[in-house]
């Protein structure tokens, strides 16, 4: 038989790698503006651990090595993040300021206000992501994902904790109840377990 095609960079069962808990270094590959189902303005950033991470090209080796017609970038390399508050739309989001205050620190750049290029600026822009672990709810079943939580600068990147885990329902395990309640609210949008994003680069 001859070498199938594919056959060195197709992934083995068993061989996946878990993203690693608590800070990373990533670099932006997109940005877009959207809506929600309700109409809201929001924000969808797209990215990729990049050196000094550990895990450099994480989300990139998912992409390139799905084999399926309409693969999408993968789900924990996607942040959706709202404009405004959620209580009161006429405020900026605390979670839309960080990640725009942490792409400008991270990189000395000033966001560029306006114009319908506005999204193009983020493109390639170093920025912090921390991970942490999430119960999530899909297809019946409940599972602990590990999904971005918050941005920061990338100077920080290093000392960041790693987060406690989130309960569906607030419910936490007896065991674990004092440490999820020093945990703060990150406040990012939630996003059901299924629905992924089309990478359009």
């Amino acid at each position: 038989m001859q070498k199938p095609s594919g056959y060195d960079e197709a992934q083995a069962s068993g061989e996946f790698t878990p993203v690693e808990l608590g800070g990373h270094y990533a670099i932006i590959k997109q940005v877009s503006e959207r809506q929600s189902s309700t109409g809201k303005d929001m924000i969808v950033v797209l990215y990729d651990f990049v050196n000094p991470d550990k895990q450099e090209g994480y989300f990139a080796r998912q992409f390139n090595n799905d084999d399926r017609d309409d693969k999408k970038w993968p789900f924990a390399g996607t942040k959706y993040i709202m404009v405004n508050d959620y209580n009161n739309p006429n405020k900026t989001s605390k979670q839309f300021k960080t990640f725009c205050t942490c792409v400008e620190k991270s990189n000395n750049y000033t966001i560029a206000w306006g114009g319908n290029a506005w999204a193009q600026q983020f493109r390639n822009k170093l920025i912090g992501v921390v991970f942490g672990e999430e119960e999530s709810e899909y297809d019946g079943k409940i599972r602990m994902r590990r999904n971005p939580r918050w941005f920061c600068n990338t100077d920080r990147v290093a000392t960041q904790p790693i987060p406690a885990p989130k309960y569906l329902n607030g419910v936490v395990p007896a065991v674990q109840q004092n440490e999820a309640k020093k945990e703060s609210v990150d406040g990012f949008l939630s996003i059901p377990d299924g629905m992924e994003e089309e990478i359009p680069f």
